[in-house]
Parts: structure tokens; C-alpha cells; sequence
């Protein structure tokens, strides 16, 4: 199916339901669940995928698990998608909280001939056996990094969000301690309790799920400089060491299918 609305076929009777959507480019997906779990692959581009807990990037080649009934919103950043819709009961393994994973061939070429299904595809025929595959093959999956936790209070929520509208290399502890109206150490405590990093190690991986987007118009240089950092090397080498893969695979996006 291709730029059908889940809410057309959500009665279905079929356990995974794949739906390949196109989106025009800056297009942001306000914020709203769905019963069902999704998978959410962009074939291109990058997404960012914001709930009440967190923001996770899902960058190019990537997918993000997000749970059934989790309310989110999702910038779309030149992005193709393909999507399962997935009945809740058919994966009790499904994360409680939005994942980012990769996504090898096999499942690529599994997701794009889903597509073309109809709602009502055979369950005993191709199609069911593709659609089985499929979430034998998410359930193999390994977990990424690419996310930064958002606390649960309205104040510090507040900050983190607008800090990953716009990340700037200059803000401090004092900063945002003196917006929180508290001492630093105080804040510094009551940041970490939050999300179990220490205010600067949160902005700093924010800077660096910042420069995925970046990375698609930009060089690993120009980005670098951007967000802060004193030369490419040191950009490259704090981007490897947070995510297990230099910013130059995120350089170019792959061509759409």
C-alpha cells in the first residue's frame, strides 16, 4: 500500500499492515498515536521522532520501533517512508519505549516488496510468509544510540527542547542553572537524577544527534565547526566514539526506491 492513511485499513484483519508513504521535505507528523506498534523505516532522509520521554534521529538506512498507543511526533527531513503497522498481540517482544535500529538488506528488500501488498493479502500465499519474515527478522535487531532522554519536568523539559531546536556549544551549567532559578550544584544533581547524564554530557550528545541532520547539506567539516568543535578530527572522533560510526556515513543519503 503507498500513501494510504492507517486509519483506511487499521480494520484489517492482518496482523502487519505495510504502508509506504512520501513526504515533502521539513514535513513534521504532529503529535498523535496509533493502537497499533509501528516500524518505521525511512528509505531516505532523516527523521526525528519526539515523545514525552525523549528524542530519538533515526538517520538514514535506519528504523525506529515505536510502541502501540505511545503519542509522538515526527519531523521528516527529505524522507521516503515504509512503515509495519503492527496488532500489539502478535509481538509481546515489542521495546516499551521507541528504539532505533539498523535495518541490513534482507529486511530493506522484505520492507519494500511489503509495500506493494494489498490490505487484504493472503496470509497463506507470499505476501504472509514476507510479512511473517519481517518480524522475525525486527526481533533480531539490536538497539542504537541515537537518542537523548527528555525529563519528566515541565522546567527542564523545557530547556532540553529548546536546546535541541538550536545546540550551541557555548551554553553551561550556570546557564541553565541560573533559567532554573537554582544553584549549579542543585541542578546539576536534579538534571542527572532526570535522565542519568550530567547536564553537559546531555548537551554534548545533543550537539552530536544534531549534526545527523546537518550532515545531509552539509560537509563533516562545515558541521563540525557548526556545533562547535575544534577541528574535524575532534568532531569525527566524538561522533565515532557516540554512535559506533564516523559522521562521513551520514554524508549522503542513498537514492530513494
Amino acid at each position: 500500500m503507498k500513501n494510504v492513511p492507517l486509519a483506511d485499513v487499521d480494520h484489517v484483519d492482518r496482523a502487519v499492515l505495510p504502508i509506504g508513504t512520501d513526504y515533502p521535505p521539513g514535513h513534521v507528523l504532529d503529535w498523535h498515536a496509533h493502537r497499533r506498534a509501528q516500524f518505521l523505516y525511512g528509505a531516505t532522509g532523516v527523521m526525528v521522532v519526539d515523545t514525552a520521554d525523549g528524542t530519538w534521529t533515526v538517520p538514514p538506512e535506519r528504523a525506529v520501533l515505536i510502541p502501540p498507543t505511545t503519542r509522538h511526533r515526527v519531523r521528516m527531513l527529505g524522507v521516503s517512508t515504509r512503515s509495519l503497522y503492527v496488532e500489539p498481540s502478535a509481538v509481546p517482544w515489542w521495546p516499551a519505549v521507541c528504539t532505533v535500529v539498523d535495518v541490513p538488506p534482507l529486511l530493506r528488500e522484505l520492507l519494500l516488496a511489503a509495500v506493494e501488498f494489498e490490505p487484504d493479502y493472503s496470509l497463506s500465499g507470499r505476501a504472509g510468509s514476507i510479512a511473517a519474515l519481517l518480524l522475525h527478522e525486527i526481533s533480531e535487531r539490536a538497539p542504537l544510540p541515537f537518542h537523548v532522554a527528555i525529563p519528566a519536568s515541565a522546567e527542564l523539559a523545557r530547556l532540553c527542547r529548546a536546546y535541541l531546536a538550536a545546540p550551541d556549544a557555548g551554553v553551561t551549567n550556570a546557564d541553565w542553572a541560573g533559567a532554573a532559578h537554582m544553584s549549579e550544584r542543585a541542578f546539576t544533581r536534579r538534571f542527572r537524577t532526570a535522565t542519568g547524564d550530567s547536564p553537559a554530557v546531555w548537551r554534548a550528545r545533543a550537539r552530536l544527534l544534531a549534526a545527523v541532520p546537518l550532515l545531509r547539506t552539509a560537509s563533516v567539516s562545515e558541521v563540525g565547526a557548526r556545533l562547535g568543535y575544534a577541528s574535524p578530527a575532534a568532531f569525527t572522533a566524538a561522533f565515532t566514539r557516540a554512535f559506533g560510526t564516523p559522521p562521513s556515513r551520514f554524508a549522503t543519503t542513498g537514492t530513494p526506491r
